[in-house]
């Protein structure tokens, strides 16, 4: 057999062209591209073995290169019985913290006639390439979750139409042991994005180390071959998980291989088994999609043993991170300048929110959710609200207003009315006739402060009389009760009046003449 061992591409294509093609040995060695000795070994190797060339293509290349290699079937005991191991090496070596080192010194446990390290590796790496063992056994288990949408869409329905939806379709593949997801919804934006996202580590229980997206926008703001800017939003919903966002290389699909072959079984074992059926509704859709996708991942590999399901049972599920107990809730990134009455406006809301007065004119990052607003300013929390939808509407702390501010915001009717009872009585129901007379609140508390300024610079007494006076001659004007303190006029007794009777003159008639 040839030194360098050969893709069993070009060993299928030796075959196929010799026993099919009926092409000479040489002739179909020459357009296989394979030297004359080795095809003359793989040919005679075939022969021997008895099979049919119409079997091989059910055969995986471990199979077809054990089936027909001389040199391994006339080998010692000792290859043969290292050659059994492989496909459980195959298997351990996707487990986290397993070399081919703890492995060798397991085997030499069991084997002590065993090779040696270093041919022992040397069998197992030739019989890898030889077999052609997929890039997947590289990913070590719970390493990496690889994400992407599909390329062909998915619709629904609308049952009083009949009018057609396209659906995006997420998918989601496990490195190691290639578990999958699938999910429809209704666009790739960032919320749905973020959403099937959290949806696929709930289907695993489990978080991975890192996740491997493509370079759309919900994911990536900024493609690049060596440090690509994820998505603020993104990279947020990683360090909720505890996982880092790895995207792959723009125009390189390598790098999300086994997405792009899920992608591939889906049309073929989930798409085209729903391809007549008729979904009104998202979740219908989805209902099937997960039955399909079921039995998709508890089906065997192809010539193995073991399903996806039962390998991410065994090697893969207790390598994944817990989930936190809470959700990932939705946020959004925006920077705002606080205006000059020390409130931003939110415009996703059209409303305002208040912000320390002494952040007025700086610029602040702002971080919104459904439900709260948050204000930051130097990776300094600086204010938190409950996030208010009403169109124009301030939402205002008042411990984020000026001193001054903050007494003005606090003037109610009943503040005044309690005042003035601590005062006396003449003093509250002065207050509370004020308030009544006043069209508009404010005009009311403007006077009510005047008199509060009042009571401060006068004896008590002299205070109540003066609001008593006011009182009896209904007169409730600030300065009206100003001029009474200052001039002392509530002490001044009004003078009766003296009645008299007018005198009798015969000019003067009396009422009887007016009839």
């Amino acid at each position: 057999m040839a030194n360098n061992p050969i893709g069993m591409r070009e060993v299928r294509e030796l075959l196929r062209l010799y026993f099919k093609q009926g092409l000479s040995g040489r002739k179909a060695a020459k357009v296989a591209g394979i030297g004359k000795t080795a095809a003359s070994q793989y040919i005679a190797g075939f022969k021997s073995s008895g099979v049919s060339i119409s079997a091989i293509s059910g055969m995986n290349d471990s199979e077809l290169i054990n089936l027909i290699n001389i040199r391994k079937k006339t080998q010692n005991p000792r290859y043969t019985a290292l050659e059994k191991l492989f496909p459980d090496f195959e298997r351990d070596l996707k487990k986290v913290g397993v070399t081919l080192h703890l492995l060798w010194e397991e085997y030499q446990q069991t084997h002590k006639d065993g090779y040696e390290y270093s041919q022992f590796c040397h069998h197992y790496y030739h019989w890898r390439k030889e077999s052609k063992v997929s890039m997947h056994m590289e990913h070590k288990a719970g390493d990496k979750l690889f994400v992407d949408f599909t390329g062909k869409k998915l619709y629904i329905t609308d049952p009083a139409t009949g009018e057609r939806e396209a659906c995006e379709v997420f998918v989601s593949v496990l490195g190691c042991s290639q578990l999958s997801y699938i999910e429809a919804v209704h666009s790739q934006k960032k919320e749905d994005w973020i959403a099937v996202n959290q949806n696929a580590l709930q289907f695993y229980g489990g978080a991975p180390a890192a996740i491997v997206p493509d370079c759309l926008r919900s994911a990536v703001s900024k493609s690049n071959k060596y440090e690509p800017k994820v998505n603020q939003t993104y990279q947020d919903f990683g360090e909720h998980y505890q996982t880092v966002i790895l995207p792959a290389r723009a125009l390189h699909p390598k790098d999300k291989s086994l997405a792009e072959n899920f992608v591939r079984l889906a049309y073929q074992r989930i798409y085209a088994p729903l391809r007549n059926e008729v979904f009104y509704s998202l979740e219908e859709l989805n209902q099937a999609l997960w039955e399909k996708l079921e039995l998709h991942n508890k089906k065997n590999f192809q010539h193995k043993s073991y399903s996806r399901q039962s390998l991410f049972d065994q090697v893969e599920k207790q390598e994944l991170k817990p989930l936190p107990t809470t959700f990932y809730e939705l946020k959004h990134f925006c920077q705002l300048k606080v205006q000059y009455n020390h409130h931003i406006y939110l415009k996703a809301d059209k409303h305002y929110y208040s912000i320390p007065f002494k952040y007025t004119g700086k610029k602040v990052k702002v971080i919104y959710t459904l439900s709260n607003v948050e204000a930051y300013f130097n990776n300094e929390r600086i204010a938190l609200h409950q996030r208010n939808r009403k169109p124009y509407g301030y939402t205002t702390k008042n411990e984020h207003r000026p001193a001054h501010h903050r007494f003005q915001a606090e003037w109610t009717s009943e503040r005044f009315i309690s005042w003035g009872r601590s005062i006396g009585p003449e003093v509250e129901q002065l207050i509370a006739r004020i308030l009544d007379s006043r069209p508009h609140p404010e005009q009311a508390y403007r006077s009510c402060m005047g008199l509060l300024n009042l009571a401060k610079k006068h004896p008590k007494p002299a205070y109540r009389k003066a609001c008593e006076k006011a009182l009896e001659m209904n007169c409730l004007q600030y300065k009206f009760i100003k001029n009474m303190l200052n001039n002392k006029t509530f002490n001044v007794e009004e003078e009766p009046l003296e009645l008299f009777e007018l005198p009798t003159h015969n000019n003067i008639r009396g009422k009887e003449n007016f009839n």
